[in-house]
């Protein structure tokens, strides 16, 4: 399985990240993508970017060194009722808003909590990717998660970082969200989680939960950047333009 998007790309804005947005372009650039999402931090995680960052990414171009640019946020969930870190003001100008748990911004409470949260934040209209579900940190009904998904048309992510330098021991249980993934017929997505942009398109181990959990590659998005533009519009981001590969946009 071939991908063209990485959906989770950070920078330096992000506190504890390694490289530029032009960094992040060039190496993707160099790995044959065709598009990635800078999705730096929400302003709740010490050291994220102060909320009018997000209000300013509209300065980013949309393409750079060829490179689709998705100007976008990994938001931080806040509380059991899914309150995000960033105001509703900024989130419906962004193309692309991940959501998920941090242990500076959330402590992890029952299974039937840490449920809760997780699905009340997919209910915003929007959040469009739930990124990193399988941490053990943050135990979840995967059932009621992965059907929740399903139910208000939000993208599961498989993390490539979890599986390397980030969230031990979250092999498990992302097999188990992908395989219920596979069955219900859920959206995943890949991300990378790129602190440094020589991880930007690292997607081997995600891949390998991909092909061992059967999940059809139809319902893997980020094997076309066309697949992902026609997901956002179907999430109401009407003012994401078109992808053509040959555009200057």
């Amino acid at each position: 399985m071939i991908l063209e998007v990485d959906t989770h790309c950070h920078t330096v804005a992000s506190g504890h990240a390694y490289s530029t947005v032009a960094e992040n372009a060039h190496e993707a650039a160099r790995k044959g993508l065709k598009m990635i999402a800078i999705t730096d931090h929400g302003p709740g995680l010490p050291g994220g970017p102060h909320f009018y960052h997000f209000g300013n990414i509209k300065v980013l171009p949309r393409r750079i060194e060829g490179v689709y640019i998705l100007r976008g946020i990994e938001a931080n969930i806040m509380d059991v009722d899914g309150n995000l870190d960033l105001q509703e003001t900024y989130l419906k100008n962004l193309d692309i808003v991940l959501a998920g748990f941090h242990t500076l911004c959330f402590t992890s409470g029952s299974v039937e909590e840490n449920t809760m949260a997780a699905i009340n934040a997919m209910k915003n209209p929007y959040v469009d990717v739930l990124v990193h579900p399988g941490n053990p940190e943050f135990p979840i009904n995967i059932d009621k998660v992965v059907q929740a998904a399903i139910e208000y048309n939000v993208l599961i992510e498989i993390n490539n970082s979890s599986f390397t330098v980030s969230r031990r021991g979250s092999e498990e249980n992302c097999l188990l969200i992908a395989k219920k993934a596979a069955v219900l017929g859920a959206k995943i997505c890949v991300g990378s989680d790129a602190h440094i942009c020589y991880d930007v398109g690292n997607s081997d181990k995600a891949l390998k939960i991909i092909e061992e959990a059967a999940i059809p590659e139809e319902n893997v998005l980020n094997t076309s950047a066309e697949k992902v533009i026609d997901f956002l519009k179907s999430k109401g981001r009407e003012f994401v333009p078109e992808y053509k590969a040959s555009a200057k946009i």
